[in-house]
């Protein structure tokens, strides 16, 4: 029997992880929730609160921890790229106490320098973390992009060198984005499109899809904008979701939506997903 996908997504969690996060959770349906653990706009890191750390871990609906927005492996800067080791290192740390599955990290621009000094740069600062993480903490989720500036990893085959800077650690797995992945001239918007992406994820890193970030698109295919639509409006459709979900290589990873709104508008794109993955498939 095929695992089914689990389905959810990002929550607010304003009062706290388990106070506000949980709440949320409940008001969207939410299966599977992803919370950020810092402020995403910013660089201060602060420790959790044991008691709300508690309730989430011991609800039973799996966690994923999404690293902030700032965070950038590819960087030309020291600075920032010691500023995004720590921010790593934190929701790592952070992702072990809540129980998380996964952290969820941009896998982050060259800027203004070769893609290769970039990839030594990831090397230097990302493996070691990948060492570090102990063996009930979570896996570290590489997000690729959706193709704007210099970006490291947008296409589906940028994985490949990414993968390989990082002696493709058993630690390393992959969020897919399908906003992102259609930005980046995936066509996710045809069953045979949604098919390609899929298997040529699989035959570079088998078994490492850990997360998909379901998103429809606000824009044409190839647009390299990262502009997240609800699900079935945008240019993607709604079918696409369904397909994905039948797809060996994505057999019982969890869905974690991002889509525009809050509340109703949440729980009406979790109920859609919901209604995809629980109808018979095509001729069965």
């Amino acid at each position: 029997m095929t695992p089914t996908s689990l389905i959810g997504g990002h929550v607010f969690v304003s009062g706290g992880l388990a106070t506000g996060g949980l709440k949320y959770a409940a008001e969207i349906h939410a299966e599977v929730v992803q919370v950020f653990v810092t402020n995403p706009r910013g660089w201060a890191l602060n420790d959790g609160n044991p008691a709300e750390d508690a309730a989430l871990r011991d609800s039973g609906i799996p966690v994923f921890i999404h690293t902030s927005y700032m965070v950038n492996v590819g960087s030309p800067d020291p600075a920032i790229l010691e500023k995004s080791a720590a921010s790593i290192r934190h929701a790592l740390r952070r992702g072990t106490e809540l129980g998380a599955r996964g952290v969820v990290v941009h896998t982050g621009s060259a800027v203004t320098q070769p893609r290769e000094a970039a990839l030594r740069g990831l090397r230097e600062h990302l493996l070691p973390l990948l060492d570090e993480i102990p063996g009930t903490g979570p896996d570290l989720l590489l997000e690729p992009m959706a193709g704007q500036g210099n970006m490291l990893c947008a296409a589906v085959p940028d994985l490949a060198p990414y993968l390989d800077a990082l002696d493709f650690h058993p630690r390393a797995g992959i969020c897919l984005d399908t906003c992102h992945a259609f930005a980046a001239g995936h066509d996710l918007s045809t069953e045979a499109g949604v098919t390609q992406t899929l298997d040529a994820l699989h035959a570079i890193a088998p078994g490492r899809l850990k997360l998909v970030h379901a998103n429809d698109s606000k824009f044409p295919l190839g647009s390299k904008r990262d502009h997240h639509e609800n699900i079935g409006t945008g240019h993607i459709g709604q079918d696409a979701f369904a397909t994905l979900m039948r797809h060996p290589a994505a057999a019982g990873v969890p869905l974690c939506i991002e889509t525009p709104g809050k509340g109703e508008r949440h729980r009406q794109d979790i109920e859609l997903l919901k209604r995809l993955r629980d109808a018979p498939a095509p001729g069965a």
